[in-house]
Protein backbone atom coordinates (compact mmCIF):
# COMPACT_ATOMS: atom_id res chain seq x y z
CA UNK A 1 0.00 0.00 0.00
CA UNK A 2 2.82 2.39 0.93
CA UNK A 3 4.61 1.67 -2.36
CA UNK A 4 1.44 2.38 -4.33
CA UNK A 5 0.91 5.62 -2.43
CA UNK A 6 4.43 6.82 -3.14
CA UNK A 7 4.07 5.83 -6.78
CA UNK A 8 0.87 7.86 -7.10
CA UNK A 9 2.50 10.86 -5.43
CA UNK A 10 5.48 10.72 -7.77
CA UNK A 11 3.23 10.45 -10.80
CA UNK A 12 1.38 13.55 -9.61
CA UNK A 13 4.66 15.36 -9.02
CA UNK A 14 5.75 14.79 -12.63
CA UNK A 15 2.33 15.30 -14.19
CA UNK A 16 2.91 19.04 -14.66
CA UNK A 17 6.13 18.62 -16.68
CA UNK A 18 6.56 17.44 -20.23
CA UNK A 19 8.66 14.31 -20.89
CA UNK A 20 11.89 14.88 -22.80
CA UNK A 21 11.85 13.00 -26.09
CA UNK A 22 14.98 14.45 -27.70
CA UNK A 23 17.86 12.64 -26.04
CA UNK A 24 21.54 12.16 -26.79
CA UNK A 25 23.27 9.48 -24.70
CA UNK A 26 27.03 9.08 -25.00
CA UNK A 27 27.45 5.34 -24.43
CA UNK A 28 30.82 4.99 -22.72
CA UNK A 29 32.59 1.64 -22.37
CA UNK A 30 32.34 -0.65 -19.31
CA UNK A 31 30.13 1.73 -17.32
CA UNK A 32 26.76 -0.04 -17.37
CA UNK A 33 25.85 1.86 -20.53
CA UNK A 34 24.28 -1.17 -22.24
CA UNK A 35 21.64 -1.25 -19.51
CA UNK A 36 20.92 2.46 -20.07
CA UNK A 37 20.71 1.90 -23.83
CA UNK A 38 18.12 -0.85 -23.38
CA UNK A 39 16.06 1.57 -21.30
CA UNK A 40 16.27 4.21 -24.06
CA UNK A 41 15.41 1.67 -26.76
CA UNK A 42 12.30 0.60 -24.85
CA UNK A 43 11.17 4.14 -24.08
CA UNK A 44 11.49 5.26 -27.69
CA UNK A 45 10.18 2.04 -29.20
CA UNK A 46 7.02 2.14 -27.09
CA UNK A 47 6.35 5.76 -28.07
CA UNK A 48 7.21 5.59 -31.76
CA UNK A 49 10.24 7.87 -31.45
CA UNK A 50 12.86 7.99 -34.18
CA UNK A 51 16.33 6.66 -33.43
CA UNK A 52 19.57 7.82 -35.03
CA UNK A 53 21.02 4.37 -35.70
CA UNK A 54 24.53 3.64 -36.99
CA UNK A 55 25.21 2.47 -40.53
CA UNK A 56 27.63 -0.04 -38.94
CA UNK A 57 27.89 -1.18 -35.34
CA UNK A 58 29.25 1.93 -33.61
CA UNK A 59 29.06 5.12 -35.70
CA UNK A 60 32.53 4.55 -37.16
CA UNK A 61 34.12 4.07 -33.73
CA UNK A 62 36.96 4.54 -32.80
CA UNK A 63 36.97 7.40 -35.31
CA UNK A 64 35.15 10.57 -34.36
CA UNK A 65 31.38 10.58 -34.79
CA UNK A 66 30.12 11.98 -38.07
CA UNK A 67 26.51 12.69 -39.02
CA UNK A 68 27.09 10.60 -42.14
CA UNK A 69 27.50 7.55 -39.89
CA UNK A 70 23.77 7.79 -39.10
CA UNK A 71 21.51 5.51 -41.10
CA UNK A 72 19.31 7.60 -43.42
CA UNK A 73 20.94 10.95 -42.61
CA UNK A 74 20.53 13.57 -45.37
CA UNK A 75 22.40 16.84 -44.92
CA UNK A 76 20.03 18.85 -47.12
CA UNK A 77 16.77 17.77 -45.47
CA UNK A 78 14.75 19.08 -42.50
CA UNK A 79 14.52 15.65 -40.88
CA UNK A 80 15.30 15.17 -37.20
CA UNK A 81 16.03 12.27 -34.90
CA UNK A 82 14.64 11.87 -31.39
CA UNK A 83 17.22 9.63 -29.72
CA UNK A 84 20.93 9.23 -30.47
CA UNK A 85 22.85 6.66 -28.44
CA UNK A 86 25.21 3.70 -29.12
CA UNK A 87 28.99 3.85 -28.80
CA UNK A 88 30.76 6.76 -30.43
CA UNK A 89 33.73 9.07 -30.05
CA UNK A 90 31.90 12.28 -29.28
CA UNK A 91 32.07 15.25 -31.63
CA UNK A 92 29.52 17.92 -30.74
CA UNK A 93 29.48 19.76 -34.07
CA UNK A 94 28.49 16.55 -35.88
CA UNK A 95 25.94 15.51 -33.26
CA UNK A 96 24.23 18.89 -33.65
CA UNK A 97 23.64 18.12 -37.33
CA UNK A 98 21.51 15.15 -36.29
CA UNK A 99 19.75 16.25 -33.10
CA UNK A 100 17.35 19.17 -32.45
CA UNK A 101 18.49 22.20 -30.39
CA UNK A 102 16.44 21.19 -27.33
CA UNK A 103 18.17 17.81 -26.98
CA UNK A 104 19.00 16.56 -23.48
CA UNK A 105 22.62 15.35 -23.38
CA UNK A 106 23.75 12.81 -20.80
CA UNK A 107 26.36 10.12 -20.27
CA UNK A 108 27.69 7.78 -17.58
CA UNK A 109 31.08 7.46 -15.87
CA UNK A 110 32.72 4.90 -13.62
CA UNK A 111 35.71 4.60 -11.32
CA UNK A 112 38.73 3.70 -13.54
CA UNK A 113 39.49 0.77 -11.22
CA UNK A 114 36.01 -0.72 -11.71
CA UNK A 115 36.20 -0.10 -15.44
CA UNK A 116 39.68 -1.62 -15.83
CA UNK A 117 38.63 -4.84 -14.10
CA UNK A 118 35.83 -5.30 -16.61
CA UNK A 119 37.76 -3.99 -19.62
CA UNK A 120 40.72 -6.33 -19.12
CA UNK A 121 38.72 -9.48 -19.81
CA UNK A 122 36.21 -7.89 -22.21
CA UNK A 123 38.85 -6.32 -24.48
CA UNK A 124 41.56 -8.93 -23.87
CA UNK A 125 41.63 -9.96 -27.53
CA UNK A 126 41.25 -6.39 -28.87
CA UNK A 127 43.50 -4.20 -26.74
CA UNK A 128 47.20 -4.80 -27.55
CA UNK A 129 48.27 -3.92 -24.00
CA UNK A 130 45.80 -6.32 -22.41
CA UNK A 131 46.51 -9.13 -24.87
CA UNK A 132 50.25 -9.01 -24.13
CA UNK A 133 49.87 -9.01 -20.35
CA UNK A 134 49.85 -12.50 -18.84
CA UNK A 135 47.42 -11.44 -16.12
CA UNK A 136 45.49 -8.46 -14.84
CA UNK A 137 47.88 -8.12 -11.91
CA UNK A 138 50.83 -8.09 -14.31
CA UNK A 139 49.25 -5.26 -16.29
CA UNK A 140 48.44 -3.24 -13.16
CA UNK A 141 51.98 -3.66 -11.86
CA UNK A 142 53.65 -2.24 -15.01
CA UNK A 143 51.09 -0.94 -17.52
CA UNK A 144 53.70 1.02 -19.48
CA UNK A 145 55.54 -2.27 -20.18
CA UNK A 146 52.68 -3.48 -22.38
CA UNK A 147 51.32 -0.17 -23.66
CA UNK A 148 51.92 1.27 -27.12
CA UNK A 149 50.19 4.66 -27.59
CA UNK A 150 50.42 4.48 -31.37
CA UNK A 151 48.37 1.36 -32.03
CA UNK A 152 44.62 1.13 -32.57
CA UNK A 153 42.47 0.38 -29.52
CA UNK A 154 45.16 1.53 -27.10
CA UNK A 155 42.46 3.67 -25.45
CA UNK A 156 40.76 0.56 -24.05
CA UNK A 157 43.66 0.23 -21.62
CA UNK A 158 44.17 3.92 -20.75
CA UNK A 159 41.80 6.87 -20.20
CA UNK A 160 38.89 5.14 -21.93
CA UNK A 161 36.29 7.73 -20.88
CA UNK A 162 38.50 10.66 -21.85
CA UNK A 163 38.77 9.12 -25.33
CA UNK A 164 35.02 8.52 -25.70
CA UNK A 165 34.31 12.15 -24.79
CA UNK A 166 36.50 13.15 -27.72
CA UNK A 167 39.83 13.98 -26.09
CA UNK A 168 43.38 12.64 -26.53
CA UNK A 169 43.76 9.70 -24.15
CA UNK A 170 47.56 9.78 -24.49
CA UNK A 171 47.91 13.40 -23.38
CA UNK A 172 50.17 13.93 -20.38
CA UNK A 173 48.13 14.70 -17.29
CA UNK A 174 48.08 18.23 -15.98
CA UNK A 175 45.52 19.86 -13.73
CA UNK A 176 44.82 22.58 -16.32
CA UNK A 177 44.23 20.02 -19.10
CA UNK A 178 41.98 17.89 -16.89
CA UNK A 179 39.93 20.90 -15.79
CA UNK A 180 39.61 22.09 -19.38
CA UNK A 181 38.17 18.71 -20.41
CA UNK A 182 35.84 18.74 -17.42
CA UNK A 183 34.63 22.23 -18.37
CA UNK A 184 33.90 21.17 -21.96
CA UNK A 185 31.80 18.24 -20.71
CA UNK A 186 29.89 20.43 -18.25
CA UNK A 187 29.00 22.91 -20.99
CA UNK A 188 27.63 20.18 -23.26
CA UNK A 189 26.09 17.52 -21.04
CA UNK A 190 23.03 18.11 -18.86
CA UNK A 191 23.73 15.14 -16.60
CA UNK A 192 26.41 12.55 -15.85
CA UNK A 193 25.31 9.25 -14.27
CA UNK A 194 27.60 7.10 -12.13
CA UNK A 195 28.06 3.35 -12.55
CA UNK A 196 28.68 2.78 -8.84
CA UNK A 197 25.39 4.51 -7.95
CA UNK A 198 23.34 3.26 -10.84
CA UNK A 199 19.88 3.26 -9.26
CA UNK A 200 20.38 6.70 -7.72
CA UNK A 201 21.44 7.89 -11.18
CA UNK A 202 18.26 6.53 -12.75
CA UNK A 203 16.13 8.34 -10.18
CA UNK A 204 17.82 11.68 -10.89
CA UNK A 205 17.60 11.04 -14.62
CA UNK A 206 13.90 10.20 -14.50
CA UNK A 207 13.13 13.54 -12.86
CA UNK A 208 15.39 15.47 -15.22
CA UNK A 209 13.61 13.85 -18.18
CA UNK A 210 10.15 13.93 -16.56
CA UNK A 211 9.70 10.19 -17.18
CA UNK A 212 7.36 7.83 -15.29
CA UNK A 213 8.87 5.42 -12.80
CA UNK A 214 8.14 2.36 -14.93
CA UNK A 215 10.33 3.76 -17.73
CA UNK A 216 13.50 3.38 -15.65
CA UNK A 217 12.99 -0.23 -14.54
CA UNK A 218 16.04 -2.06 -15.89
CA UNK A 219 17.71 -5.46 -15.81
CA UNK A 220 21.52 -5.52 -15.98
CA UNK A 221 22.69 -6.08 -19.56
CA UNK A 222 25.96 -7.29 -21.13
CA UNK A 223 27.20 -8.76 -17.86
CA UNK A 224 30.32 -10.93 -17.81
CA UNK A 225 30.64 -14.22 -15.98
CA UNK A 226 32.42 -13.66 -12.67
CA UNK A 227 36.00 -14.79 -12.36
CA UNK A 228 37.83 -15.77 -9.21
CA UNK A 229 37.94 -13.17 -6.47
CA UNK A 230 41.74 -13.37 -6.33
CA UNK A 231 41.98 -12.59 -10.05
CA UNK A 232 40.53 -9.08 -9.64
CA UNK A 233 41.28 -8.38 -5.98
CA UNK A 234 43.60 -5.37 -5.74
CA UNK A 235 45.49 -3.77 -2.91
CA UNK A 236 45.07 -0.07 -2.17
CA UNK A 237 48.46 0.52 -3.76
CA UNK A 238 47.42 -1.31 -6.94
CA UNK A 239 44.19 0.67 -7.13
CA UNK A 240 46.17 3.88 -6.72
CA UNK A 241 48.50 2.81 -9.53
CA UNK A 242 45.55 2.16 -11.84
CA UNK A 243 44.04 5.56 -11.08
CA UNK A 244 47.38 7.24 -11.72
CA UNK A 245 47.64 5.37 -15.02
CA UNK A 246 44.15 6.63 -15.91
CA UNK A 247 44.69 10.06 -14.35
CA UNK A 248 42.49 11.97 -16.81
CA UNK A 249 39.60 9.55 -16.29
CA UNK A 250 40.12 9.67 -12.53
CA UNK A 251 39.88 13.46 -12.59
CA UNK A 252 36.57 13.28 -14.47
CA UNK A 253 35.16 10.68 -12.10
CA UNK A 254 36.08 12.64 -8.98
CA UNK A 255 34.70 15.89 -10.40
CA UNK A 256 31.37 14.46 -11.52
CA UNK A 257 31.05 12.29 -8.42
CA UNK A 258 31.15 15.50 -6.39
CA UNK A 259 28.52 17.08 -8.64
CA UNK A 260 26.37 13.97 -8.44
CA UNK A 261 26.08 14.11 -4.66
CA UNK A 262 25.33 17.82 -4.79
CA UNK A 263 22.42 16.92 -7.06
CA UNK A 264 21.28 14.22 -4.62
CA UNK A 265 21.34 16.76 -1.79
CA UNK A 266 19.22 19.18 -3.82
CA UNK A 267 16.85 16.38 -4.72
CA UNK A 268 16.55 15.33 -1.09
CA UNK A 269 18.20 12.34 0.59
CA UNK A 270 14.96 11.07 2.16
CA UNK A 271 13.12 11.52 -1.13
CA UNK A 272 15.87 9.59 -2.91
CA UNK A 273 15.57 6.71 -0.44
CA UNK A 274 11.82 6.55 -0.98
CA UNK A 275 12.18 6.38 -4.76
CA UNK A 276 14.92 3.76 -4.52
CA UNK A 277 12.60 1.52 -2.51
CA UNK A 278 9.89 1.87 -5.15
CA UNK A 279 12.28 1.33 -8.07
CA UNK A 280 13.86 -1.77 -6.56
CA UNK A 281 10.50 -3.24 -5.56
CA UNK A 282 9.16 -2.71 -9.08
CA UNK A 283 12.29 -4.28 -10.57
CA UNK A 284 12.00 -7.31 -8.30
CA UNK A 285 8.33 -7.68 -9.22
CA UNK A 286 9.15 -7.42 -12.94
CA UNK A 287 11.88 -10.04 -12.61
CA UNK A 288 9.45 -12.36 -10.83
CA UNK A 289 6.96 -11.87 -13.66
CA UNK A 290 9.40 -12.27 -16.54
CA UNK A 291 12.35 -14.45 -15.66
CA UNK A 292 13.27 -18.01 -14.85
CA UNK A 293 15.98 -18.89 -12.33
CA UNK A 294 14.82 -16.10 -9.98
CA UNK A 295 16.21 -13.58 -12.45
CA UNK A 296 19.69 -15.05 -12.45
CA UNK A 297 21.88 -14.44 -15.47
CA UNK A 298 22.70 -17.61 -17.43
CA UNK A 299 25.19 -18.70 -20.06
CA UNK A 300 24.24 -18.25 -23.70
CA UNK A 301 23.98 -21.99 -24.38
CA UNK A 302 21.08 -22.19 -21.90
CA UNK A 303 19.06 -19.60 -23.82
CA UNK A 304 16.85 -21.15 -26.47
CA UNK A 305 15.69 -17.92 -28.18
CA UNK A 306 18.41 -16.80 -30.62
CA UNK A 307 17.33 -13.16 -30.27
CA UNK A 308 18.13 -13.28 -26.56
CA UNK A 309 21.63 -14.70 -26.89
CA UNK A 310 24.15 -11.97 -25.99
CA UNK A 311 27.09 -11.20 -28.29
CA UNK A 312 30.23 -12.97 -27.09
CA UNK A 313 33.63 -11.27 -26.94
CA UNK A 314 36.72 -11.34 -24.75
CA UNK A 315 37.80 -14.19 -22.51
CA UNK A 316 34.76 -14.35 -20.22
CA UNK A 317 31.28 -15.43 -21.22
CA UNK A 318 28.63 -12.73 -21.61
CA UNK A 319 25.47 -13.76 -19.78
CA UNK A 320 21.80 -13.32 -20.61
CA UNK A 321 18.31 -14.13 -19.34
CA UNK A 322 15.66 -16.81 -19.78
CA UNK A 323 12.04 -15.75 -20.04
CA UNK A 324 9.29 -17.72 -18.39
CA UNK A 325 7.24 -19.81 -20.81
CA UNK A 326 3.51 -19.33 -21.33
CA UNK A 327 3.45 -15.58 -20.73
CA UNK A 328 0.48 -13.83 -22.33
CA UNK A 329 1.31 -11.88 -25.50
CA UNK A 330 1.47 -8.41 -23.95
CA UNK A 331 3.57 -9.56 -20.99
CA UNK A 332 5.86 -11.60 -23.24
CA UNK A 333 6.50 -8.59 -25.48
CA UNK A 334 7.29 -6.31 -22.54
CA UNK A 335 9.56 -8.88 -20.92
CA UNK A 336 11.26 -9.71 -24.19
CA UNK A 337 12.25 -6.08 -24.76
CA UNK A 338 13.64 -5.77 -21.23
CA UNK A 339 16.15 -8.58 -21.88
CA UNK A 340 16.71 -8.17 -25.62
CA UNK A 341 20.47 -7.64 -26.19
CA UNK A 342 21.70 -4.50 -27.91
CA UNK A 343 22.42 -5.87 -31.40
CA UNK A 344 19.11 -7.74 -31.88
CA UNK A 345 17.19 -4.72 -30.53
CA UNK A 346 19.02 -2.36 -32.86
CA UNK A 347 18.25 -4.59 -35.84
CA UNK A 348 14.58 -4.68 -34.81
CA UNK A 349 14.49 -0.87 -34.72
CA UNK A 350 16.26 -0.71 -38.08
CA UNK A 351 13.57 -2.93 -39.59
CA UNK A 352 10.76 -0.81 -38.13
CA UNK A 353 12.29 2.46 -39.28
CA UNK A 354 12.97 1.17 -42.78
CA UNK A 355 9.21 1.29 -43.38
CA UNK A 356 8.93 5.10 -43.06
CA UNK A 357 10.90 8.34 -43.12
CA UNK A 358 12.02 10.31 -40.05
CA UNK A 359 9.80 13.22 -39.00
CA UNK A 360 10.69 16.77 -39.99
CA UNK A 361 11.85 19.52 -37.66
CA UNK A 362 8.78 21.54 -38.56
CA UNK A 363 6.45 18.70 -37.57
CA UNK A 364 8.37 18.14 -34.35
CA UNK A 365 8.12 21.80 -33.32
CA UNK A 366 4.34 21.39 -33.12
CA UNK A 367 4.43 18.28 -30.87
Amino acid sequence: ILTLLFSELFQIATASCRPHKHIMFLKTHKTGSSTVLNMLYRFGDERGLWFALPTSDHFGYPNYFSAHHVRGYQSDSQQHFDILANHMRFQKSEVEKVMPPDTFYFSIMGDPVTMAKSAFSYFKTISPAFSQAESFHAFVSKPWKYYNPYVQYSHFSRNMMWFDFGFDHNANYSESLAMKGESVIRKTFNMILLLEYFDESLVLLRHALCWPMEAIITFSMNMQQSGSNEEMLLTENQERRLRDWNALDWHLYKAFNHTFWEEVERFGVARMEQELVILRNLRAKQMQTCLLEDGKLVESNKISDADLKPFQTGVKKILGYQLKPDLDNATHKACLNMVRPEIPYRKLLEAKQSLSAPPSLEKNSKM
